[in-house]
């Protein structure tokens, strides 16, 4: 009978968001180590929060239990690990890491002891109160043992029982005198030994590309790197049988004392907006819904709201409040308010234009009715997701808008958002060509030569007509290589304007660097894992175009003698349109590239509708989805001959001649024709975008195909319809 394995929680783990050192994502090590039966996992980046969230939604979609760290060196050597036990010590423990990498340049960060030590620094005090995060020395094997002694000693003084020394066992020369030394420490300094794995991988096959890491990092190839690279490839998620031979049973079971005092998890985290948008004496609630009725009645419906409008309004309304978004609402509003009264121009745009709301509260100038979009597209109660409204700003005038959100709530309540930047097809493929120590002009021509189209694929008639042999071991390392490492994430840039603003310190729930762009500061969480968190961001943004259409509206008010707003412009200048059924739309935003020029006169748009078709069809989506041609052939079909396949479907395809042009259009037939909810339409949409994850489109068309053939469809139409969604799907 085999012998039971022990249960095991790995405690040091750095993934690939410590950039150029760890070899595999954060959802990669937490499915190994669900693989592999571990109780816990902690993912324990250098001075780093970047790739918990990842690991978090992973972790909660298996069931393993995550914790949360960090692994940090002191100035003066000293290498630590923290773990969060609670919200507080998780607060403590994005404090810190705030403190370290703000005073350090972009991408590098600075610790002292006396950071830590309340003693010393009575200032420092807040920043970690110790029954709130755990302490582990790393004792590196470089260091003598008066001074590991001495390290330990300083950890037991200013940690007290909350404080352990890791035993790192990866079969390295000298193992069992390093596990002696280590023994002898704990014994001399009162202080317990816990078992770690001092993890950079998932799998021990990633080694080579561990390697190559290492390699950029250092700027050499690997064959230059020789002591710098890892010695073996036992840095990876061991087997726990494999583990029950390297360490004692004491240091596994400690490993599972440590996992209990961690209960942290980020659903504990809760964003909460500033309060200074709301006036003394009024609720959120009550004070969007008096700026939604007075933005309605004094500036977009002065004879009254008709009463269509009326029950939009009080939806939104509705569900706004349901879901508590009104601190959204109104700290955008807050800002299009201050960027009017300094005469900026902005405009609110995307899938904010589908709201009534916004359109009262000037968010945007779009009126959503002459759109017949559907307001789930923007909020959503199933999707459960916050609201995205994104406000473009003149760019020569964006800069006073983010000083007055600075200034208003101050530089520790607010940061710009990161932008993850990974690894693409052409960079991957020069990083690991230089690491294979292959010829640079040889690898940059191949580089070149890769297109969109090839995705990952690296084909050998691409490597022989750059003079690579494709059955060449080496050349088989670097597709190999270069596959992997696409979409690792090389470091964090600065988005292009995503606010992150708190109610209390930003710090407290994500840690803060330097961007490297003067005065700015940066979260270190991107859109994706803010959305992941249900954590609410502004999106500040800059558009030349504003700047121009500000300077003619000025031009045209100094010439004609009257003041000009961006409203006051006629939708059906025939003058206008002349012009752009002629192509002539040099410069001018959104229809000038040639694709679009060409399609003008065939198209020949004559309203403003036309205008919002032209700008859509001319896109991949439309054109894979066939869609092109059977529009321009309905266009000109007198209305009574385009097959609309009954009412239903009419009233989603009348605009558009029968031919589904816009995501919108697909939820709506969804909604009247295949008994979708809105909630279940919208889902339907976010399964097309493709471009940021497979869209099991399969699932939906499923109940699509069983929805329109229960009121009575052809089933012929219906596998068109899908046809032409899985065209949105590629390109959506």
């Amino acid at each position: 009978m085999l012998p039971s394995l022990p249960s095991y929680a790995e405690l040091h783990c750095r993934s690939n968001f410590t950039f150029l050192h760890g070899a595999s994502h954060p959802e990669e090590l937490v499915e190994r180590a669900c693989d592999l039966g571990y109780s816990s996992l902690a993912i324990t980046d250098e001075c780093s929060l970047a790739g918990v969230v990842r690991a978090h939604v992973e972790a909660k979609k298996r069931g393993l239990h995550l914790i949360i760290g960090s692994e940090i060196k002191l100035a003066c050597g000293t290498k630590l690990l923290f773990l969060a036990r609670n919200k507080t010590g998780y607060g403590n423990l994005s404090e810190l890491i705030t403190l370290a990498r703000r005073r350090a340049a972009k991408g590098s960060y600075t610790l002292y002891r006396s950071d830590l030590d309340a003693q010393a620094d009575a200032s420092a005090a807040h920043l970690m109160y110790l029954q709130d995060c755990l302490a582990i020395l790393l004792p590196q094997r470089s260091a003598s043992y008066d001074e590991l002694s001495e390290q330990a000693a300083w950890l037991r003084q200013t940690f007290g029982t909350h404080a352990w020394i890791a035993v790192e066992l990866l079969h390295w020369s000298g193992d069992e005198h390093w596990h002696a030394q280590l023994k002898e420490l704990s014994a001399q300094q009162s202080l317990p030994l816990v078992a770690m794995g001092d993890v950079l991988m998932h799998v021990r096959s990633r080694k080579p590309l561990q390697d190559t890491l290492t390699a950029v990092r250092l700027g050499k190839s690997i064959a230059e790197c020789g002591m710098d690279l890892q010695p073996n490839a036992e840095q990876h998620l061991r087997s726990r049988l494999r583990l029950s031979q390297v360490y004692p049973a004491a240091l596994l079971e400690e490993t599972l004392r440590l996992a209990e005092l961690c209960t942290f998890s980020l659903e504990e985290l809760r964003y909460q907006y500033p309060k200074e948008i709301v006036p003394a004496g009024e609720t959120m609630s009550a004070y969007l819904r008096r700026l939604t009725y007075e933005g309605a009645t004094q500036r977009r419906y002065k004879n009254g709201i008709p009463e269509k409008f009326q029950k939009q309004i009080e939806h939104e309304l509705s569900l706004i409040h349901e879901l508590r978004y009104e601190p959204y609402f109104l700290t955008v509003y807050d800002i299009v308010k201050f960027a009017r009264s300094r005469n900026i121009l902005c405009q609110g745009r995307g899938s904010a234009a589908n709201s009534i709301v916004c359109y009262c509260l000037g968010i945007t100038e779009v009126d959503p009715q002459r759109s017949s979009v559907l307001f789930e597209r923007f909020i959503s109660r199933e999707r459960n997701e916050p609201p995205d409204i994104d406000v473009d700003f003149e760019h020569q005038r964006r800069e006073e808008v983010m000083q007055y959100i600075y200034t208003k709530y101050g530089r520790h309540r607010a940061a710009l958002t990161a932008a993850l930047i990974t690894y693409r097809p052409r960079s991957a493929m020069k990083d690991v060509g230089k690491a294979l120590g292959l010829d640079f002009e040889q690898i940059n021509r191949l580089s070149q030569s890769h297109k969109w189209w090839d995705g990952k694929q690296i084909g050998a008639d691409r490597l022989q007509e750059n003079g690579f042999d494709p059955d060449s071991p080496m050349v088989q390392k670097l597709v190999e290589l270069t596959q992997t490492l696409i979409g690792f994430p090389r470091h964090l840039s600065q988005h292009t304007g995503g606010f992150v603003i708190s109610h209390d310190s930003l710090a407290r729930l994500v840690p803060i660097e330097n961007a490297a762009m003067k005065d700015r500061n940066v979260i270190e969480w991107d859109k994706d894992d803010l959305d992941a968190l249900g954590l609410l961001k502004v999106d500040i943004l800059a558009l030349g175009m504003l700047s121009a259409i500000q300077r003619a509206l000025k031009m045209i008010g100094q010439r004609r003698g009257c003041h000009m707003e961006m409203q006051d412009i006629p939708d059906d200048d025939a003058a206008t349109y002349e012009m752009i059924c002629a192509a002539d739309t040099i410069g001018v935003f959104q229809i000038e590239s040639r694709a679009q020029m060409s399609m003008l006169p065939r198209l020949r748009p004559t309203c403003y509708y036309d205008l919002v078709i032209q700008v859509a069809i001319v896109r991949p989506g439309p054109i894979q989805g066939g869609m092109v041609h059977p529009y321009l052939k309905n266009r000109r079909l007198p209305e009574d001959q385009i097959n609309y396949y009954g009412t239903a479907i009419k009233k989603a395809l009348v605009r558009t001649c029968g031919v589904p042009i816009f995501q919108e259009q697909v939820m709506q037939i969804a909604v009247l024709a295949a008994d979708f909810t809105p909630g279940e339409a919208d889902d339907l949409r976010r399964s097309m975008a493709a471009w940021k994850r497979k869209g099991n489109l399969e699932k939906h068309g499923v109940k699509l195909k069983a929805g329109l053939a229960r009121n009575g469809y052809d089933p012929d139409f219906a596998d068109r319809l899908f046809e032409q969604i899985k065209g949105f799907g590629e390109y959506g």
